[in-house]
């Protein structure tokens, strides 16, 4: 809230503001960006939701779904940006709803004690993963950690990256960091929020950033920046989830081009799923994204807000929608 002001005084505030970035953005013709469309290897695609299901809140506490990761098994994760902790997603033959199943004995406050000293606030998590050892790895943002919890050992490793090629990027916001986490072999895949919108690469054998990049969606409110909310790695492409823009790209991470677009704005706004927002005009609840070779999987962070037809209803969004694309 702005300070001194009452909610309706802040949000007159946001509203004016709002009004003004997007006659900027029609003034300026920045809402429309290159993205190669003229490329015949890029393609354009609207999807629709095949599935969805409420995520039950675990022990009736919020629940704001801010990550997903599909493991080999097949079995779907998350996380909250509310507490720490990683949940199997359990599905029930039938039901339009899911339940979340604490992993056990995963990052517990034991495991978390040696960092406990230097932690500030609660643990901001924004996106989980998963690498070929079977390690669970969170991205915390309120520090900007990467941690990495082992299944063998039950410990917890905070990583040591050596940040300074891209500290230019960073935001002094404690709200502005890390929100999507995706590995594939040696290689670890890192998005950074708002203010300097980067994909950043990460070699998990030398803790060392090896390049960083951005791409854009092909339309968007937020013509400064790009703003991401998940990555996934599937079968030699980066999948990066855009919220604001109600996109997923698809990118090519060797040569920093987007092959693909898939829009799920017609589908998060569908008048059964839709959620209450506070800024409605420039953000999104899309916040989690797993990929296989059918579908995309999607999750919303609802920020405990209920759906505008379900308004007591606060419970995450679980979307399955089938790749129109052919694979």
């Amino acid at each position: 809230m702005i300070a001194g002001c009452s909610n309706s005084c802040a949000m007159s505030k946001w509203l004016k503001c709002s009004v003004m970035v997007v006659c900027l953005g029609l003034v300026s013709g920045c809402f429309t960006r290159a993205v190669r469309q003229d490329d015949p290897h890029y393609k354009y695609y609207t999807l629709h939701a095949e599935q969805t299901w409420q995520m039950n809140l675990p022990h009736g506490q919020r629940f704001d779904a801010s990550g997903l990761f599909l493991e080999k098994s097949g079995d779907l994760l998350t996380e909250s940006d509310q507490q720490i902790g990683v949940y199997s997603i359990h599905f029930t033959p039938g039901s339009d709803a899911v339940d979340l199943l604490r992993l056990p004995d995963c990052f517990t406050t034991a495991q978390l004690a040696p960092f406990a000293a230097e932690k500030f606030g609660r643990y901001d998590c924004e996106g989980v993963t998963e690498d070929d050892q079977g390690r669970i790895y969170l991205c915390e943002e309120a520090d900007r950690w990467i941690l990495r919890w082992d299944p063998h050992t039950k410990t917890v490793e905070r990583l040591n990256i050596e940040w300074r090629p891209v500290k230019k990027y960073f935001s002094t916001d404690r709200n502005a960091a890390w929100e999507g986490i995706a590995i594939h072999g040696q290689t670890m895949y890192l998005a950074n929020e708002r203010k300097k919108g980067r994909i950043i690469v990460v070699d998990l054998n030398t803790l060392k950033v090896t390049d960083d990049f951005v791409v854009p969606a092909s339309w968007s409110w937020w013509f400064w920046d790009a703003h991401y909310s998940d990555l996934c790695w599937f079968d030699g492409a980066l999948f990066a989830l855009m919220r604001e823009d109600h996109v997923i790209l698809k990118i090519d991470p060797a040569t920093h081009l987007v092959l693909a677009e898939y829009n799920f704005r017609k589908m998060e706004h569908n008048r059964e799923a839709i959620y209450h927002n506070r800024y409605p005009i420039l953000v999104g609840v899309m916040e989690g994204l797993a990929v296989d070779k059918d579908y995309f999987w999607l999750c919303t962070d609802n920020n405990g807000q209920g759906r505008k037809k379900y308004p007591y209803d606060t419970r995450p969004t679980l979307f399955k929608c089938r790749r129109p694309d052919e694979f």
